[in-house]
């Protein structure tokens, strides 16, 4: 049995129960995308969308490969654009990607190139990319709004490593450089804000976040396509090709350690999610951070043993939570980072048009715990969201504090 004809019965089996009437329809919203934030996934799926012309839009459907050298033939890869959350994901509105379709195979990437066709009239059009690994079962997805009321509209330029694979991740390191591309060229146009935000409130705290009354920017001006070009201050970049319209892209640039911690100071701003505010108020004002820190974990655990691989696992999910979650602040700063810090990965993950749910234990639908993210519209990310805080958070959110106090992952 050659390769396609094996993927094919791949996917046949997929979709085979689909039209049954037995079987629960098969929709963007019913998915669940755990597998997108967890901390042992092979792959990491991106799609990256640029504007072409009204109708018309050039996607790579991106696949990083963070298993060591995974062979392409255990994975079977298809794409569909569906023009709601809910519409039923069939065989007929999905579309089988092959090792002929690969645009590029890197060491890191696996990628694929489509230009997909969307009418003018159409509201609504979500990019829908999956991958299973055959050996397992496992599916990983990875969705994104080509259009949709959320969506300003998409950038008609891109940002490339130096091989032309579009950039995936969340962040930059200051001093690292893009390649960006552009239909409309010569020249793309820069914004700076060297903006610090602040640490997001907890879950059950409703009353508003403090927002600052004056956001610094500088106008860096143009600079031209097809050049390396350098971002070398901390803060973040807004990119656009057109000035007056409302699209861009935003470039996170973090110090040379991100998405690890840098150094002390930064520690004990990251240990407030599980510190009282005097523990944190004495740890900010030590004079001798490191010090300070080793007697704060020993303090937790009363053990040092306990103690080290305490931090080591909190650490790995704030660097885990800015892998994930970096947009114009530092993942571990954002509410959904907040919540993976503490929680641990969700087991379910659902996606609609206005929201993300996270769901956390319970056997039945009533002993779940359910974390909300509001979807906000946002000239600067098209995925910008807000936990929906309430006080009925507070008696598990203390609960898993009081865990990982004890010494213990809380998840």
């Amino acid at each position: 049995m050659n390769c396609k004809t094996s993927r094919l019965l791949i996917f046949l089996v997929l979709f085979a129960g689909a039209s049954l009437p037995t079987l629960a329809q098969k929709t963007l919203s019913s998915i669940n995308q755990a597998l997108r934030y967890s901390r042992y996934s092979r792959l990491s799926l991106k799609i990256i969308p640029i504007k072409v012309s009204e109708t018309s839009y050039k996607v790579q459907f991106q696949v990083e490969k963070i298993e060591e050298k995974p062979a392409f033939n255990l994975f079977s890869f298809t794409y569909s654009i569906l023009d709601s959350y809910d519409e039923e994901i069939l065989s007929d509105n999905t579309n089988i990607l092959t090792a002929d379709d690969l645009k590029f195979d890197t060491d890191k990437h696996w990628v694929f190139e489509k230009t997909i066709e969307i009418p003018a009239t159409t509201a609504t059009a979500i990019a829908l990319f999956t991958a299973l690994d055959t050996r397992q079962g496992d599916e990983y997805y990875y969705s994104t709004d080509i259009k949709s009321s959320f969506v300003f509209d998409q950038p008609s330029f891109g940002a490339y490593y130096a091989n032309s694979v579009g950039f995936d991740q969340n962040y930059l390191n200051a001093g690292e450089s893009l390649l960006f591309k552009t239909k409309d060229g010569p020249t793309l146009h820069s914004f700076y804000y060297p903006t610090t935000l602040e640490v997001p409130y907890p879950p059950m705290e409703t009353k508003p976040a403090a927002v600052p009354r004056e956001l610094q920017v500088i106008d860096q001006g143009d600079f031209l396509e097809n050049i390396p070009k350098s971002f070398d201050k901390i803060g973040y970049y807004f990119i656009q090709s057109d000035t007056t319209a409302a699209t861009g892209m935003v470039l996170k640039t973090a110090h040379e350690a991100f998405p690890k911690v840098k150094d002390w100071d930064e520690m004990v701003d990251m240990v407030t999610y599980i510190s009282t505010r005097k523990e944190h108020e004495d740890l900010k004002e030590a004079e001798d951070k490191k010090k300070a820190l080793d007697m704060y974990w020993l303090g937790l655990t009363k053990n040092s043993d306990t103690a080290k691989d305490l931090i080591r696992e909190y650490f790995r999910q704030v660097e885990f939570a800015n892998l994930l979650f970096t947009d114009f602040k530092e993942g571990w700063k954002t509410d959904k980072g907040m919540i993976y810090i503490v929680m641990g990965p969700p087991q379910e993950v659902n996606f609609y048009l206005d929201r993300e749910e996270w769901s956390y234990g319970g056997t039945n639908e009533s002993s779940r715990i359910r974390f909300t993210f509001a979807r906000v519209k946002n000239i600067l990310s098209p995925h910008y969201y807000t936990l929906n805080r309430s006080r009925a958070y507070q008696p598990v959110w203390f609960k898993n504090i009081s865990i990982w106090r004890s010494g213990k992952m809380a998840f």
